[in-house]
């Protein structure tokens, strides 16, 4: 599907171009709020400048999309295929556009309080909460829940990045703390804090790619429902809509890609204090073994397709690196605050998108 198809088809379907320009938003806000967790410890550290630290992210989340998208497209598909929105192409698409109404309602919402949500959790959300609205007005919409479906991978993702994040993280501490036992700290300070930056930017890469996949799958739904109606109103199959991953679809990464990076470059410094030293006060060793630790399990859940959240990896990380020194030492209110974000945002973002998609239902 080349620039012009995509053209035609807005043209023909003009709410495909509304549904895009609400990707484009979820995109941009994701950038904006999300993308600043991976570069929250090397900030709260001072191993590196708050501007030059986002400045990087924005560069490193361009290139995580951008590469990423000719190594494995995985998440992606999984995406694409969170909800089957049935034969009546021209109603999905009115409902995906209220679903990315709800994630940017709630992305705005947990920005405004300098909360750090997952937009990754409230994009599944969303996509659910249009799928159960169309199944609500009796459309042959349907949310497939086997062991091998995109929901479930998701229950894959929650449960093996907390438990990968916390012990992977708190494991490289403890071995860090015994190899440098000996060693002076002022000598070990200066290549902690350049390993830090390091692995700043390797967070940075790894987010752009997880995340930029989920808004290639979605961007890809978006034009594959309206490709679909359009075949079938001017009996043609000329209109590719199948996600085969190809270098014919690059575009998709490049737009992601400026989107995501823009926002980011906006910056988000409440949700960089909240997760950076609102949870525990880090050295530069154990910032390292959290953004090294989070980088290595984001990157392996992207390449097997399983979508998780930046916010959520990072978060449990510090937890895990910061009860090596003490449980007491952890502020367990901002972590509890946390974990009651995740708990919310998958039934307060699916209800927003439930809204406003049997709305958009309705009227239109």
């Amino acid at each position: 599907m080349n620039f012009n198809q995509v053209f035609e088809l807005i043209k023909t379907y003009p709410m495909l171009g509304v549904a895009l320009f609400l990707v484009f938003g979820v995109i941009f806000i994701n950038g904006w709020t999300d993308a600043p967790n991976a570069i929250a410890t090397c900030i709260s550290t001072k191993a590196i400048k708050p501007k030059n630290a986002i400045i990087m992210a924005a560069i490193f989340n361009f290139l995580g999309v951008f590469t990423m998208y000719f190594l494995t497209t995985a998440t992606a598909d999984t995406i694409s295929n969170m909800v089957d929105f049935g034969s009546d192409y021209e109603m999905a698409l009115n409902a995906l556009s209220a679903g990315m109404i709800g994630v940017i309602t709630w992305g705005v919402i947990a920005w405004a309080f300098g909360i750090p949500s997952s937009e990754s959790h409230a994009l599944i959300a969303g996509i659910t909460g249009a799928g159960l609205a169309a199944m609500t007005m009796g459309k042959d919409a349907y949310i497939p829940f086997g062991w091998d479906s995109s929901w479930a991978k998701t229950i894959y993702g929650l449960i093996l990045s907390c438990v990968f994040g916390f012990f992977i993280g708190y494991g490289l501490t403890k071995l860090f703390e015994f190899i440098f036992r000996k060693a002076n700290r002022n000598k070990t300070r200066p290549f902690f804090k350049y390993a830090q930056i390091a692995s700043g930017a390797g967070m940075a890469y790894v987010h752009g790619a997880q995340d930029g996949l989920k808004f290639i799958g979605v961007m890809f739904l978006a034009l594959s429902l309206a490709g679909k109606q359009y075949n079938l109103d001017f009996n043609t199959s000329i209109m590719q809509t199948e996600f085969s991953g190809d270098a014919s679809l690059w575009y998709l990464a490049v737009i992601v890609a400026l989107i995501m990076g823009l926002g980011t470059s906006i910056g988000g410094y409440r949700i960089i204090k909240k997760v950076g030293m609102g949870m525990v006060n880090l050295e530069s060793y154990q910032g390292f073994v959290t953004d090294f630790t989070s980088a290595i399990g984001i990157f392996a859940s992207t390449y097997l397709g399983i979508p998780v959240s930046t916010t959520q990896v990072k978060s449990v990380s510090i937890l895990g690196v910061g009860c090596t020194r003490s449980i007491k030492k952890v502020n367990w209110s901002t972590a509890k605050e946390m974990v009651l974000t995740w708990l919310f945002t998958f039934p307060g973002c699916g209800l927003i998108g439930y809204i406003f998609a049997l709305i958009f239902i309705v009227i239109l």
